[in-house]
């Protein structure tokens, strides 16, 4: 399967490395336990292009938390200007309308985490300092890409999987934006994969929380669990 992302391989979270770097840094960590952070950058901020309602408040939880796992990695959305998931690239259509996009059901979203914009940096707030790695999604501007893992078409990894598995890695931890998408494809995702998958639902928000109340009994029903 291929590899589509770029990676950022450095606690400052500002080394850019390929996704075949992966490989030199493949060495066991001491534990078995990683928190994913999920895209808390600022266009899911208040204020930004895509605000998750309360996104700011879990930034001070995340901090907290990260010293209680093994290893620390976090994601971010890194659209082309000309993704196909945004409204304004398709005539007449409104953001959060539904439209076929490649065989599938589409959200059509906001222009957000254009790739070199202020809004798709991660957030300042958040410490960065025990994060190992940065995998960038949503990077082809044909596909959207929910998961931490691979694209919405399931065509593409990003190189997470790889990386967890030669840290030894065997359960993981989620949180960040938005519950339910990103956090929740992400969790999924990695119950498919093996590993054994919490959400920590104080260390996250929704973007509907009516959709994420019931996507947690789907999560769960899998295996799944809620922390």
């Amino acid at each position: 399967m291929a590899c589509a992302s770029s990676v950022l391989l450095s606690t400052s979270c500002q080394n850019k490395q390929s996704a075949e770097s992966l490989e030199v840094d493949s060495v066991a960590v001491s534990g078995t336990r990683a928190l994913i952070i999920v895209d808390v950058q600022n266009d899911f901020l208040p204020g930004g292009a895509l605000a998750v309602p309360e996104g700011d408040v879990i930034i001070p939880v995340i901090n907290e938390l990260q010293s209680e796992y093994d290893l620390v990695v976090a994601t971010q959305d890194w659209h082309p200007s000309a993704h196909k998931s945004f409204a304004a690239n398709h005539d007449n259509k409104q953001p959060f309308e539904q439209i076929e996009w490649q065989g599938a059901s589409q959200t059509l979203w906001p222009v957000h985490c254009v790739q070199g914009s202020l809004g798709a940096e991660i957030a300042t707030t958040l410490n960065t300092e025990r994060v190992e790695a940065v995998f960038r999604k949503g990077v082809d501007e044909d596909i959207d890409s929910y998961s931490a893992f691979f694209d919405n078409h399931r065509i593409k990894q990003t190189g997470l999987d790889g990386y967890l598995r030669g840290k030894g890695i065997t359960e993981v931890y989620v949180c960040g934006l938005a519950a339910d998408y990103c956090v929740y494809y992400t969790a999924m995702d990695a119950l498919s994969l093996g590993y054994k998958t919490t959400i920590l639902e104080t260390a996250t928000r929704s973007i509907s929380p009516e959709r994420f109340e019931s996507l947690k009994q789907e999560f769960k029903t899998k295996g799944g669990l809620i922390k």
